[in-house]
Parts: structure tokens; C-alpha cells; sequence
């Protein structure tokens, strides 16, 4: 029986290093337990997971892509972790919402019915960029409002900032337990945990699974592309057959040329499949080897609305 499962939500806002930190959690992963992931993004073609690719059997991946988590009311929400539950049946479940979500609906959500006592939801985790606090950048408010439910501040990207303005940052933060790290390194054992005995249940009753079918290529030669515009911003993404070949330098090109705030892509280059995870003001694209091998993907978020067919013809130029 799925039964008070322990449930951790990585918070924080865009570019955080919330899949850098869920990355090096899963690879402390116990031998003899099975894990599950449960990510949700901004934009429609969900690029995180593929990010997260990993060929180890203990680890299930799912994905709610296009809005926020905090709607977890919504058929999405429910069918993905429904899905999700039934397919793995985890020891251990981390969920990762949006950097532009409401995290603090999604716990408050994630404790009462039909996951009460399927979940056992522990005291979150909020991972902050220390540079960008340091430099004194605002939190958006739906990230501030998570402070207050968090049992561990992830202080991630710390290297560059010295120990006064460490000082400055804890001051002015919630009293919570910090851990400062770069890269999203993060002890397992240093989770929060809510050792409160959990809630016995009945019969489990999760939401049945019925949702729209995959989208498939027509033509494998032109790509599926997704358009959001919301009011939390504006965002485009396109999924390519894993045949059609990329030029990592024509990508480069491409992201220097739009003013985006976030960008995320895995593709099949010439020298393998590659992925980049960068935001806005980064000073160097960091290209990482991928496992993800289903397709090629890239996701941009802006703060307005842009010219798609602009953009639609710079990423076509970007093919070998």
C-alpha cells in the first residue's frame, strides 16, 4: 500500500539550482530504495526531467509541464502524480515546482485529501541564489511567503560572496536552519524531517489515469512548438525529432541574441547529446553531457511576448 510516503518539496525562484540540488540528492539514492520526481515547469515542453535523465532503475521521473504546481486541484497535477505514485510506488518523493509557482498553496494543498496519508509531507526546502541575494535582488513574494514554511534555506551559488555579506543575507532572512553550498551540493542526512508519526489510511483512492495523448511528429523534420504567454510571464518551446542534429555554436549564438530570462535545452549535437540549464546575466554557457536521448529540446522564458516566427527561423538555423 502506498502509505506516508516522505514527500519533499524543492522551492525557490528561477535559476536557484533546484535541479542542480535534486541531482545531487538522487545520486546518494540507497541502493535498496526507489525514488520518484515529480517536477512541474513554467513552460509547455518540460525540460527538467530531461535534464534530470539518469539511467539508474531506482529513479522515476514525471512531469506536469505549463503552469504551476500550487493548482494541484487541477486533472494535470492529479493524473501526473497519480501516475507518477502508481508507476514507482517510491520510498522517497521530491517535487519540484516552478521558480515562478506559488510553493506554499502546493504544501498546503499536498497535506489534505486525496494525499493525506499517501504523502507524508516534510518541511520544504527553499533553494536562494547567494549571489543574486548578495547583490540585493527582491525575492518574488510567492517565494517569500515560502520562507515561512521552510525547515532548511539552501544558500546555493555562496562561493563568491564573502562573510559580511553572508552576515547581511541572514539577517535578513527567517530564522531557519542555512546551509550554504555551490553547484546544488547537499547531504542527504541534511534534509529536514517531520518524525511526527503518520496518518493511518484506508483504501487508496487517487484519480484515475486519463489525460491527452503525448504529442507526436507529423514531420519529423519540423518541430512540435509550444507557446505560453501568462501573467507571470511569456515563454516558448520546441521539442525536435532526435534525429534532426544540432550546432551547439549556432545555439549560442541564437541565445545571445534574445533577451531571455531563462533558458534551458538538451540536444543531439555532433558531438553527442548535450545540455545547457542558464539564466539570465550568466556570463558563460556551461555545455554538460546529457543521458536524455528521446529528443531534442530548448525552452526560453521572457518577461514580455516576443516574435515567434523570429525566433521560430533562429532555431531552424541552428540545425546541421
Amino acid at each position: 500500500m502506498l502509505q506516508n510516503i516522505p514527500t519533499h518539496v524543492i522551492a525557490g525562484p528561477l535559476g536557484a539550482g533546484k535541479t542542480s540540488l535534486i541531482r545531487n540528492l538522487l545520486a546518494q539514492r540507497p541502493a535498496d530504495e526507489r525514488w520518484a520526481v515529480l517536477i512541474n515547469e513554467f513552460g509547455q515542453i518540460g525540460l527538467d526531467a530531461a535534464l534530470l535523465s539518469t539511467d539508474d532503475q531506482g529513479i522515476a521521473m514525471g512531469e506536469v509541464a505549463g503552469g504551476c504546481l500550487c493548482c494541484v486541484n487541477g486533472t494535470p497535477f492529479q493524473i501526473g502524480l497519480a501516475r507518477l505514485l502508481r508507476k514507482a510506488k517510491p520510498h522517497r518523493l521530491f517535487i519540484e515546482p516552478s521558480g515562478l509557482g506559488h510553493p506554499l498553496q502546493l504544501l498546503e494543498q499536498l497535506r489534505q485529501p486525496p494525499w493525506r496519508g499517501v504523502l507524508a509531507v516534510q518541511p520544504a526546502v527553499v533553494v536562494l541564489d547567494a549571489e543574486q541575494l548578495a547583490a540585493g535582488v527582491a525575492l518574488p513574494s510567492a517565494q517569500q511567503e515560502a520562507l515561512l514554511e521552510a525547515g532548511l534555506l539552501v544558500l546555493n551559488k555562496s562561493q563568491p560572496v564573502d562573510s559580511e555579506k553572508r552576515l547581511w543575507i541572514t539577517a535578513n532572512l527567517p530564522k531557519r536552519t542555512l546551509f550554504w553550498t555551490d553547484h546544488g551540493e547537499l547531504q542527504l542526512s541534511k534534509l529536514p524531517v517531520d518524525i511526527s508519526p503518520g496518518e493511518a489510511v484506508g483504501k487508496l483512492t487517487l484519480p484515475n489515469e486519463t489525460g491527452p495523448l503525448a504529442s507526436l511528429w507529423i514531420n519529423p523534420e519540423e518541430p512540435i512548438c509550444c507557446v505560453q504567454d501568462v501573467a507571470e510571464g511569456w515563454s516558448i518551446g520546441w521539442r525536435w525529432h532526435p534525429r534532426q542534429i544540432f550546432y551547439p555554436q549556432r545555439i549560442e549564438l541564437l541565445l545571445r541574441d534574445f533577451d531571455w530570462r531563462r533558458a534551458k535545452l538538451v540536444i543531439h549535437s555532433p558531438q553527442g547529446w548535450q545540455s545547457i540549464n542558464a539564466l539570465a546575466g550568466q556570463h558563460e554557457l556551461r555545455w554538460q553531457p546529457s543521458e536524455w536521448r528521446r529528443d531534442s529540446r530548448l525552452e526560453l522564458i521572457f518577461s514580455t511576448a516576443q516574435d515567434v516566427e523570429a525566433l521560430q527561423q533562429a532555431m531552424q538555423a541552428c540545425r546541421l
